[in-house]
């Protein structure tokens, strides 16, 4: 496997470039806990972590990175390959039924949506939604670009806390699942949390899931793996647990961004394979 080329940051809006239906954001600072890091909770009951993340609001979305507004609070990124249910996940996480948006077209969205947390008009952290990968009907050029663009963010992105990765456990970790798993795995030994979500894992037997479990938890190579299924709700107390712990963790040990200049050593075919159609149903993500 080759390797992965990261482009730098532009710092100015391309020429030819026009926001749809928006412009530019005006952020202002999220608000902020008002203790001291380091006398928070860290663990919440599910009943909390589940109210919290129904507080779950649209904030910005990104067609590039130089449009994300720098923020201070902790920010997990949900990512996965195209179908492999992410939007449902995230709608059903936040007991909302259309925050995270699923074009009818696989591998079409093509933005960094952000979604703010927090009571009471309180920002305390930031859900980020990127767009699927691997979808072979996506026209090769826009693919490599989204993908780099997923790539830098990974690996730059200050804030960024925890990733969660969703896969269909019919196919388990895909060649292009692991690609990913290399690209985040410098930040991953800086202190960065990551989870792999098994998602519909209602149409696999109990036998049959926990195999996969038990093989993903090999795989991923220290990181969380769980069995999620939106249908049955199962795991949505475990992983709402789980995101509410992270990002309420004191400030101390946060990982530290990669540098936009480093060489990337993740395989190349996450900016460069096509996925191809995927056995199953044909859900949109």
């Amino acid at each position: 496997m080759g390797k992965l080329a990261v482009e730098p940051l532009r710092s100015k809006k391309p020429a030819d470039f026009t926001m749809p239906h928006c412009t530019k954001p005006r952020m202002t600072e999220p608000s902020t806990p008002s203790l001291p890091a380091d006398q928070l909770p860290t663990h919440a009951d599910a009943k909390t972590a589940n109210s919290w993340l129904h507080t779950a609001r649209f904030l910005t979305t990104a067609p590039q990175l130089e449009y994300l507004p720098p923020l201070d609070v902790p920010e997990i990124a949900f990512v996965g390959r195209s179908n492999a249910g992410k939007s449902t996940c995230i709608n059903t996480l936040t007991q909302q039924k259309r925050l995270a948006f699923a074009s009818k077209t696989p591998g079409r969205t093509q933005s960094i949506n952000l979604f703010s947390l927090g009571k009471h008009n309180t920002t305390d952290a930031v859900l980020a939604d990127l767009p699927g990968y691997g979808y072979a009907a996506v026209p090769k050029e826009a693919k490599l670009r989204w993908q780099r663009v997923m790539a830098n963010y990974l690996r730059t992105r200050p804030n960024l806390r925890a990733v969660v990765m969703m896969t269909d456990p019919r196919l388990g970790l895909t060649e292009l699942d692991e690609i990913l798993l290399d690209v985040i795995r410098p930040r991953v030994e800086e202190g960065l949390k990551f989870l792999v979500l098994l998602t519909k894992s209602d149409k696999l037997t109990r036998t049959e899931g926990q195999k996969v479990l038990s093989i993903t938890k090999l795989q991923s190579g220290g990181g969380e793996a769980m069995l999620f299924s939106a249908l049955k709700k199962q795991g949505v107390d475990e992983v709402a647990q789980l995101l509410w712990h992270w990002a309420h963790l004191p400030a101390k040990g946060r990982p530290r961004p990669a540098g936009a200049d480093t060489e990337a050593t993740g395989p190349a075919a996450l900016a460069g394979q096509d996925g191809g159609d995927e056995p199953g149903d044909h859900t949109p993500d």
